[in-house]
């Protein structure tokens, strides 16, 4: 339906007259009598009764009114639900109990004005073609740099730096130590059942093995988190790697032990990606919060290690 044949039907139903509508609508009284013309064959009843006092809907046209008036809320919805600014920004986290999910309700909280939509995309390749498709605006993602997927049409900007914890149950033997070191690691089964090959958290965690020589298993099937923690709980010899910002919960009876690993710090190097073209508003507010935030800002210690290709 043509929606400008629409228009100039309401505006002649408000004004009474074609020349008034011809006015309002800065167009010609040949061109509104045209659209009514077309209008009305198109639904193939009348819609004006001539009349002294000008032009008066029909019994047709008093019918269709109301529609007509939804059909130019309906566009004026539409149009709004794109325009910068009046839709929500779309973002994508990754798992909703990591760290981009955390620092993103911080985000809302900050500024409870910026309407987010939250998805959860399964990896970076998945990330970028829903930036480049227009199907998100921005993505959390840990990037290689020297990733071929990564043209000039995205920017890529550092957001922050998650440290990685261990996480034992209370038979295993770093159980009771404040903290350790890579090195402590060494020796120890590392259980990550969740490691996808070709996924960029593999591609880090297999980073973190051949740098300091550590045995991360992910074999068996991987049921999820709960099973993981109730695994990890009444071990005395399996362990596993979790961020710093990671929601975990858990019985109270498996006193599971998170533990800080430091010198060097091993961090998760989260990146924000968003197509160059992309005008959303609240993307320079989320840029800022991410400033301010200032990294990860959870440890003292200056020695980190990321993977080289971050």
């Amino acid at each position: 339906m043509d929606l400008d044949a629409v228009r100039t039907f309401v505006a002649i139903a408000d004004a009474g007259r074609f020349q008034h509508a011809a006015t309002e609508l800065s167009i010609t009284q040949q061109a509104v009598s045209k659209r009514v013309a077309a209008l009305e064959r198109s639904l193939g009843v009348r819609l004006f009764a001539r009349t002294p006092r000008g032009a008066e809907p029909t019994v047709d046209g008093r019918a269709f009114l109301p529609y007509a008036r939804e059909l130019l809320r309906a566009e004026a919805r539409a149009f709004a639900s794109v325009r910068p600014g009046h839709r929500a920004l779309r973002v994508d986290v990754i798992g909703r109990g990591l760290a981009p999910a955390a620092l993103l309700r911080d985000f809302h909280r900050a500024h409870p004005e910026v309407e987010l939509d939250v998805v959860t995309l399964f990896d970076a390749d998945a990330a970028v073609d829903a930036i480049r498709s227009g199907t998100v605006d921005v993505s959390f993602r840990a990037v290689m740099a020297t990733g071929g997927r990564l043209r000039d049409d995205l920017e890529v900007s550092r957001a922050f730096d998650e440290p990685v914890q261990l996480l034992t149950g209370p038979a295993h033997p770093l159980a009771a130590a404040r903290t350790v070191t890579p090195a402590d690691l060494v020796g120890h089964r590392i259980w990550m059942p969740g490691l996808v090959p070709g996924t960029e958290w593999a591609a880090y965690y297999d980073a973190l093995a051949a740098a300091f020589g550590l045995t991360i298993e992910s074999n068996g099937p991987d049921f999820g988190v709960e099973p993981l923690l109730d695994t990890i709980a009444g071990s005395g010899s399996l362990a596993t790697l979790v961020g710093e910002q990671t929601r975990l919960v858990w019985p109270a009876g498996h006193d599971l032990r998170r533990i800080a690993v430091r010198h060097p710090t091993p961090v998760y190097p989260h990146s924000l990606l968003r197509h160059r073209d992309n005008r959303h508003p609240a993307l320079a507010a989320l840029r800022d919060h991410l400033r301010d935030a200032g990294g990860s800002g959870h440890s003292d210690d200056t020695e980190t290690w990321t993977p080289a290709w971050a």
